[in-house]
């Protein structure tokens, strides 16, 4: 059993994060009353340190700093240190975050902040090394200098803190008032148009992100005006990360981001996150395009997901690290000599020339698997090749997986699990894959069972027999999404009972009764330094945009207009942001999209086992559609009270019976199957 030197307060928490730095000899607090009562007690300002486990340059600040005596030293003596895990705490992550983007127009993790016992911060910045180099200032240097000013000069800080909070009250977390109009949708398009990489895909040079909520909306632009120059942006873009080293080729999945524009040197962490977001964007262009690729890179992802994500109590762990033995990328990289000694000289070669494998590597003097200027047609046209090179990547898969591993950060977060709800829900249903959607509804059904209160308040946090920290805006709305995929695609009431009563529950718990919008925080759970609102689609799309999509979708499948009434305000509450800058808002402008179209209305009335019903629902299925929703009447009496209009809506002639309404009209009922087909491809272009 490993002996350790030091070991601080952080020891008791269920965090993998604040975990690995319980044993710095730096006497680190959680965030919490015992920390700041300290402080106020003995006059010292906060040290605030969030990241979060799989972070590469927390990783680094830890090494040079954090296990460092020097270090410890100062920020013992002077300062009360305190560590945050973001993705357990995205409230305080995100007040602080805005801080520190305010302060010095950059932000990213790790964040360090320095805060009066009053949590009001004076001092922001990122990564420190222990002394000065990267043209950043040595920490020591620099704690000593803030020490100095705390000693000497606090009223200076106090006041410039106020001043600062005023500030990024105003400009960074209120919402921004205004009336949007249609033309805001063909702007977003055309900004994405604007920033959009023809030559790799993707949007802007480097660093790359997926952003699969941008192709998600390009999806629904192409669908509402037919203009393909928007499939295309899709397709290239699909193409080119799942070409490049972001994805992984040998055990699949993709990676946070790429460090270049070509998508080859991945930053190598993988995110659940990004995975369940790519999975709905990749199965969506399935359907649109018919194109097999995509639902096969979709269940490569899939593969990997419920390979290496999935403990056996159910929901989905949170991420990998891009390090192992103290190096990026080192799990993931080969060289030729490897690749020949595992597969033979032959085999070896032929992998080697698809997949860039070369004397001298692509980086670092290592190889990252890819396909980038490869014909994938070539590949998927040629069988023998393809299983050639098939069983070649379990070969190396095999051999790969005696390497040790980046860490895993096994925690579930409500949030992402939600994500990957929908993504499994949908590819399920899409794929026709039970496996996907016993994997949905086992989730589904670990969140409700571990991670609900006793007096049904969501939790956001589960790691070990733990549930903790009442949700945030993001676990309802995510969740929300994944219940409603999860219900058009299994049609079992109790699912979409779940939806409708989270979602009264968020608007209680988040709703800002005054000016609008969902907080980040409820109600009920810790009252910080300010209580923000968050409309920016960034890694994630935001709780208020999936929150705002959400309600509009229920409105139209339930009738519930205090659902509509809410989504619409959204609109004008968040005007003002959006117009800024809509291709940030991509998620947001879904929404708008589908409240500016004429949403079908389909109600399915029918006996499940019934041949003609399955016939019916197939042909939802396998198509896309936007902009509709979808009741299935079995005549369930709890999906009476849920749908009260679906009572009149039943089987005519004891056989299956589609009704179709758009547009505040409903066609007559049908039970032939052409007819069906043709009311559901009747164009539907923006209003």
């Amino acid at each position: 059993m490993t002996e350790y030197k030091y070991t601080n307060k952080l020891i008791q928490e269920k965090s993998p994060y604040l975990l690995q730095h319980a044993h710095n000899p730096v006497d680190w607090y959680p965030w919490g009353a015992e920390a700041f009562d300290r402080a106020v007690s003995e006059d010292k300002p906060i040290f605030l340190s969030i990241g979060y486990s799989t972070c590469h340059w927390c990783h680094v600040m830890e090494r040079e700093s954090f296990e460092d005596k020097d270090v410890a030293e100062v920020l013992n003596k002077h300062f009360i240190s305190i560590k945050v895990d973001r993705e357990e705490r995205p409230d305080i992550d995100h007040i602080y975050m805005s801080f520190c983007q305010a302060m010095t127009g950059q932000g990213g993790w790790p964040l360090t902040v320095i805060l009066t016992p009053e949590k009001k911060p004076f001092f922001a910045g990122t990564y420190f090394p222990k002394t000065s180099k990267y043209g950043q200032p040595g920490i020591i240097d620099l704690l000593n200098q803030i020490q100095d000013a705390w000693t000497n000069r606090r009223d200076e800080l106090v006041e410039s803190s106020q001043k600062i909070i005023e500030a990024v009250k105003t400009s960074v977390l209120d919402s921004n008032r205004d009336e949007l109009d249609k033309e805001i949708i063909h702007t977003t398009y055309n900004e994405l148009k604007h920033f959009f990489d023809p030559v790799y895909g993707g949007f802007g040079k480097a660093p790359k992100f997926p952003a699969p909520h941008n192709l998600s909306f390009l999806l629904r632009y192409y669908a509402a005006t037919g203009q393909e120059e928007a499939l295309g942006i899709v397709e290239k873009t699909l193409d080119g990360m799942y070409a490049g080293g972001i994805f992984d080729h040998i055990g699949f999945g993709f990676a946070r981001y790429s460090t270049d524009q070509q998508w080859l040197v991945p930053h190598f962490e993988k995110m659940l996150y990004d995975n369940a977001l790519l999975i709905i964007a990749y199965v969506e262009a399935f359907q649109v395009t018919g194109n097999y690729r995509y639902a096969e890179v979709a269940e490569k992802v899939l593969t990997y997901i419920l390979r290496d994500m999935s403990p056996v109590e159910g929901g989905f762990y949170s991420a990998e690290d891009a390090d192992s033995e103290g190096e990026e990328g080192k799990f993931y990289v080969f060289d030729m000599e490897e690749v020949n000694e595992v597969l033979g000289k032959n085999d070896g070669e032929l992998y080697s020339q698809y997949y860039n494998i070369k004397k001298g590597g692509n980086f670092e003097g290592k190889s990252i698997p890819n396909l980038i200027g490869v014909d994938l047609g070539k590949i998927e046209n040629d069988p023998e090749l393809k299983e050639k090179l098939s069983l070649c990547r379990e070969k190396l898969y095999h051999y790969r997986e005696q390497r040790i591993h980046p860490f895993k950060d096994d925690k579930t977060l409500t949030s992402w699990n939600g994500l990957m709800i929908a993504a499994t829900a949908y590819a399920g249903r899409v794929l026709d894959n039970i496996a996907y959607i016993h994997a949905a509804k086992k989730t589904a059904g670990f969140i409700m069972q571990r991670l609900v209160r006793e007096d049904g308040r969501l939790l956001a946090r589960y790691r070990e027999g733990e549930a903790a920290y009442p949700a945030y805006i993001d676990d309802y709305a995510f969740l929300i999404w994944g219940l409603i995929e999860l219900y058009e695609t299994t049609y079992e009431t109790i699912y979409l009972e779940k939806a409708i009563g989270l979602t009264n529950d968020m608007i209680s718990l988040f709703w800002d009764e005054k000016e609008g919008g969902f907080f980040i925080y409820g109600g009920d759970s810790e009252s910080l330094i300010v209580r923000p609102k968050e409309i920016y689609d960034g890694a994630t799309p935001s709780g208020n945009s999936v929150a705002t999509y959400c309600m509009l979708r229920l409105a139209r499948m339930t009738g519930n207009k205090e659902f509509e009434e809410k989504a619409m305000s959204q609109f004008q509450t968040f005007g003002g942001n959006v117009k800024e800058n809509p291709n940030s808002y991509t998620h947001f402008m879904m929404a708008y999209l589908f409240a500016n179209m004429h949403t079908k209305g389909i109600v399915i009335a029918g006996k499940r086992e019934q041949e003609d019903t399955k016939r019916m629902l197939a042909q939802l299925e396998q198509r896309f559609l936007p902009f509709a929703v979808v009741i299935y009447n079995d005549e369930n009496l709890k999906l009476q009270d849920l749908v009260p209009f679906a009572k009149n809506q039943r089987m005519v002639g004891n056989k299956a019976t589609a009704y179709v309404c758009e547009n505040f009209a409903c066609s007559i009922p049908t039970s032939d199957i052409d007819q069906f087909i043709q009311l559901l491809s009747a164009n539907n272009q923006l209003k």
